[in-house]
């Protein structure tokens, strides 16, 4: 066996174990899908996380509360830093098709232009909670539930597969280990 073959066996089955982790992940959020409530908070919070709306307005709400305009372009900064490297860097490097065209034909959103994997929602929406419980720690689980919220409805309304939320959530922490800490202290 030559390590060619090897290697594109390896593929083939990482890609297998990929496609019935979606799948399964698709049959579970199907018995969510059609709860008018459930399906209500998932399209607003994919609306909320379009190009990270959420977290620049809590970062405007934080920043004039506190008085801090240093704190405001640090953190619009890192979102936009975040933005850059996963929409014009890691997406490119994947060109992933998305589950389908426009998303749940029922829950309407926004058509992204940019492949599928990684979920920038997730990744923006780890950046974000990783950075705003830095800031404020005891509003961590607050964050942390936004931020799930955010990156498991781009699944729910059908723009993402699971495994490119998943992607979103590793990408996020490697930009905030990268840059992150750094910018954000």
């Amino acid at each position: 066996m030559t390590t060619e073959s090897s290697a594109a066996r390896g593929a083939d089955q990482l890609g297998t174990t990929i496609a019935r982790f979606d799948a399964h992940a698709d049959q579970l959020l199907d018995r969510l899908r059609g709860i008018p409530a459930v399906d209500s908070v998932m399209v607003r919070a994919s609306k909320a996380g379009d190009w990270s709306l959420v977290w620049h307005a809590i970062n405007l709400v934080r920043a004039a509360r506190l008085r801090r305009t240093d704190d405001l372009v640090r953190f619009a900064a890192l979102i936009g830093l975040e933005s850059l490297i996963v929409n014009q860097g890691v997406k490119r490097l994947f060109r992933r098709e998305r589950p389908t065209d426009d998303g749940d034909p029922t829950l309407t959103v926004r058509r992204p232009s940019t492949s599928s994997f990684p979920s920038g929602h997730a990744s923006a929406a780890t950046v974000a909670a990783l950075a705003l419980s830095r800031r404020a720690p005891s509003l961590a689980p607050l964050w942390w539930l936004l931020a799930a919220t955010v990156g498991l409805s781009r699944a729910h309304v059908r723009i993402h597969h699971m495994s490119d939320v998943v992607g979103g959530v590793i990408t996020g922490v490697g930009i905030w280990r990268a840059i992150g800490r750094r910018l954000i202290r």
